[in-house]
């Protein structure tokens, strides 16, 4: 059966890479990178930049995967992932076909960590292979860091959920981190929060913007839109605490 790591390698920052990362890197043969157009080539730069500091003397291949787009979702939201990711499942098995042979190991570098709101390790469900996963420092805690908070009150939960989700509606009185939101949903939930916001946590280009939510979400519109437009996509994330 071949052999999968599935490798956790921080939110954005290469110096966020854990020990146990780094030793599982230098314990891969063949390294499969998607490929998310020229637009997201800073996400495949940083990959590249953490094999070329991380690996020693092993030698490596890397494979280019390409990542097809996700049809619209409309009212069919989990349809149209499960499609996507039939066609993901199809690419990596003819890849891992054509480069993992006589026992070569193959590595995902996953960005964050592997089991939030990640699909590599659903994607290595549907093949006949072992999987092995490193965690890694997620896009949560490199926020609360970032921001010198703890993400919770004391004695109270806090709730991670996307921005499609958020949309909806979210709990009254819970604290909650929000991720993937493409809509700023933070821009309409219903409620008074504070607001930490961060995209491009770890990185040159972080940026972080706090405070009462209904003094700066229009800042947080305004700069997001920016930096999109400056870097051609985003990632961000942010915390809607409940002011008490």
């Amino acid at each position: 059966m071949r052999r999968i790591l599935v490798i956790g390698i921080g939110a954005g920052n290469p110096d966020y890479l854990t020990v146990q990362a780094i030793d599982a890197l230098n314990r891969v043969d063949v390294f499969f990178i998607p490929d998310k157009g020229e637009e997201k080539s800073a996400l495949r730069h940083l990959r590249e930049e953490i094999l070329a500091r991380f690996v020693g003397k092993k030698r490596y291949e890397t494979v280019g995967v390409d990542i097809p787009r996700r049809r619209a979702a409309g009212e069919d939201y989990r349809g149209a992932v499960d499609d996507w990711h039939a066609a993901l499942t199809s690419n990596y098995e003819n890849l891992f076909e054509r480069h993992l042979t006589d026992g070569k190991v193959g590595g995902f570098l996953v960005w964050g960590d592997p089991m939030l709101y990640d699909s590599t390790l659903r994607l290595m469900e549907r093949l006949d292979v072992e999987v092995e996963v490193i965690p890694g420092i997620t896009a949560v805690q490199a926020l609360a860091a970032r921001h010198g908070i703890a993400l919770n009150h004391i004695g109270e939960p806090v709730l991670l959920t996307t921005g499609r989700k958020a949309m909806l509606g979210l709990p009254q009185g819970i604290d909650s981190v929000i991720l993937l939101d493409g809509d700023q949903a933070f821009a309409h939930v219903p409620g008074d929060y504070d607001i930490f916001w961060g995209a491009y946590l770890g990185t040159k280009d972080e940026i972080l913007i706090s405070g009462h939510l209904s003094e700066v979400k229009a800042e947080i519109e305004k700069v997001r839109a920016e930096a999109r437009q400056t870097h051609g996509w985003i990632m961000d994330t942010y915390l809607l605490r409940t002011r008490r």
